[in-house]
């Protein structure tokens, strides 16, 4: 049986902004005010987020009153390897500070890792490693943001296995430093 995936609020929330279609399926969004429920890649107008509430499947949330968006069309599953994609996305947003191989995520969907990296980045744009770096350096992002940890600590704590690497992956994926990123992110508040 699958494992629902593990995010905060403000982490779907800022998929749901970003209309990240990775997340197609992983989490449902509800709003309060219309009743309707939307994939987190709805291109629909954004509700406020007082408004929002999130779901792990269907079920719960046309349990919960909601009817489905005609726009995004929550309740039709577009792509015979969408399942199959979820369960990997769920494995990397749950199990990310593992050390996870190709091989491992081959093995826990049960295809070739060949085929899986194909078929990730047929689906998702990017590869498995590509997307197992956004989710990391977001969760750093996160950290640097609310936490008083050093970047060290945060390097390890998203499973990276080297500062320099941290460092190198931040930048490319966030255009400046963990340093510079909590920085700017003071002067917002």
């Amino acid at each position: 049986m699958e494992q629902p995936i593990q995010l905060s609020f403000d982490e779907m929330w800022e998929k749901i902004i970003a209309c990240d279609q990775t997340y197609d399926g992983l989490f449902y969004t509800a709003v309060k005010t219309t009743k309707i429920y939307c994939r987190p890649s709805c291109r629909s107008r954004k509700p406020k987020k007082i408004n929002v509430e999130f779901y792990s499947n269907i079920q719960q949330v046309e349990a919960a009153g909601y009817r489905a968006c005609k726009r995004c069309q929550p309740e039709i599953e577009h792509s015979p390897h969408t399942q199959l994609i979820k369960h990997v996305i769920a494995l990397l947003v749950n199990q990310y500070r593992r050390r996870l191989t190709l091989q491992d995520m081959a093995e826990h969907v049960g295809i070739s890792p060949f085929y899986l990296e194909r078929l990730f980045k047929q689906e998702t744009a990017e590869t498995p490693r590509m997307y197992l770096e956004k989710i990391r350096i977001d969760k750093a992002a996160y950290l640097l943001k609310h936490t008083a940890y050093t970047n060290l600590e945060i390097c390890y704590e998203v499973g990276f296995q080297s500062l320099s690497n941290f460092y190198k992956v931040f930048r490319r994926l966030k255009n400046c430093s963990p340093t510079e990123y909590r920085q700017k992110e003071k002067l917002a508040l």
